[in-house]
């Protein structure tokens, strides 16, 4: 592993936020060579970071800033991100100086505009409403009155093909159907009540829109407003891990808390448990499948390596290798979730993301069990894959759950619920 290490131990800090635009030397590496430099210095400032060595990791930062770019190839570009997170996690060492540097500027990453750009120009999450419509439809087939819920700011390309489809799913005629969007975003959830609503008119269905304007740590039973007779179902797209952020302090005093345990978290058990109190046809959820909730950085960073490279080496493909001003600000959005996953501990730490194996235990221990993913729907969504373009993506079935993978490193978990007493 290369060696970092700083020629004085002067007491100054000249740590730079900043991402390079592009390599500063002319280093002469191919960029399989320069990849692995770059993972292997990245691993080194972790674990300097890790241990508290200002100095040191300071020194490697100023290397890998020869090296990466936020315009070059996936690995420079995701090196710049990672970097840029170290060094987050060094300036909170001083609280006013971190808050300084984050306070009065612009934000340098419009979330709900990138949200948008991931929905319409990376396939993921295509892929994924493919096989939420396919799924909702077959657990409500036949129901007069269903009732969705959204946890999350809504997308009209997963729920105007819903409607669509389930209007003509019947010889009675469209059900009524009512959609519930919990969100703290007020202008996207008007935007979508607006879109939906129209679209049930033009298929004279019964509609109503229930938009609840908070997050999900304060959502409660009287908003989500579940009246007797209704059919239930769920969807959680990229957003129940937030319920999983706790004080982590005792874990770290402690060591009680091993890489690859699944700790009880009181919130997340709580919104399961009044979850599975309504009795919901079906949960769908979609997550991250990899584990960056390890009490320890170096078990996070290395977790976040791996992933975070399968979606840089994606979102290229996506773009096809251009640099343009969605690709950029997708990779703004992901290099957020990198530095929370980095810099933040805490109740502060969100992007607690887990695999589906995790998710199934926490579903297990609250009276849950796995809905058999329809073969139909696997065929759907592989030809969606198919019609794409773009080789690499597909979707393979692992346990329960279907994983959309990129050149077999899965990024993506499906997975489909029901209360074991319902």
């Amino acid at each position: 592993m290369t060696s970092c290490s700083s020629s004085s131990q002067k007491p100054d800090v000249t740590l730079s936020l900043s991402l390079p635009l592009s390599p500063t030397t002319n280093d002469g590496l191919n960029p399989q060579e320069r990849g692995v430099k770059l993972i292997q210095l990245l691993l080194t400032c972790a674990n300097h970071v890790s241990a508290g060595n200002l100095h040191h990791a300071d020194a490697c930062l100023c290397q890998i800033s020869t090296l990466a770019s936020i315009t070059g190839d996936p690995m420079q570009r995701l090196s710049g991100r990672f970097a840029s997170a170290l060094a987050a996690r060094l300036v909170k060492r001083w609280p006013g100086l971190y808050k300084a540097l984050n306070n009065g500027g612009p934000a340098s990453c419009d979330l709900d505009r990138a949200r948008s750009v991931l929905s319409r120009a990376f396939p993921c999450l295509s892929f994924a409403y493919a096989i939420i419509n396919r799924t909702l439809i077959q657990a409500v087939s036949g129901e007069r009155e269903i009732h969705v819920i959204d946890l999350g700011p809504g997308d009209p390309k997963l729920w105007v093909p819903f409607i669509r489809a389930l209007a003509d799913c019947g010889p009675d005629g469209p059900p009524c159907l009512k959609i519930t969007c919990v969100s703290r975003n007020k202008e996207a959830q008007e935007r979508l009540g607006a879109r939906l609503v129209k679209e049930a008119e033009n298929l004279n269905m019964p509609f109503q829109f229930n938009p609840v304007n908070a997050g999900l740590r304060e959502v409660t039973l009287d908003m989500i407003q579940v009246k007797t007779g209704e059919a239930l179902a769920l969807t959680s797209i990229l957003g129940l891990h937030v319920l999983l952020a706790e004080d982590d302090r005792v874990d770290a005093h402690f060591g009680l808390r091993r890489r690859n345990d699944v700790k009880d978290c009181k919130r997340m058990n709580e919104f399961l448990e009044m979850v599975k109190s309504i009795g919901p046809k079906a949960m769908l959820l979609v997550e991250q499948e990899s584990n960056h909730n390890s009490s320890r950085l170096v078990d996070r960073f290395v977790e976040g390596l791996h992933f975070y490279s399968a979606v840089f080496d994606s979102v290229d493909a996506a773009f096809g290798g251009l640099s343009c001003q969605d690709r950029t600000m997708l990779e703004e959005m992901f290099g957020k979730e990198i530095e929370n996953i980095v810099a933040g501990e805490g109740m502060e730490r969100g992007a607690r993301h887990e695999r589906y194996a995790m998710w199934a235990v926490r579903f297990a221990r609250a009276g849950f069990r796995p809905i058999r993913l329809w073969y139909e729907t696997m065929e759907e969504a592989q030809k969606l894959v198919e019609d794409y373009g773009p080789a690499g993506f597909k979707i393979t079935s692992q346990k329960g759950s279907l994983m959309i993978c990129w050149h077999d490193r899965p990024i993506y978990a499906v997975s489909a619920w029901n209360c074991i007493s319902f």
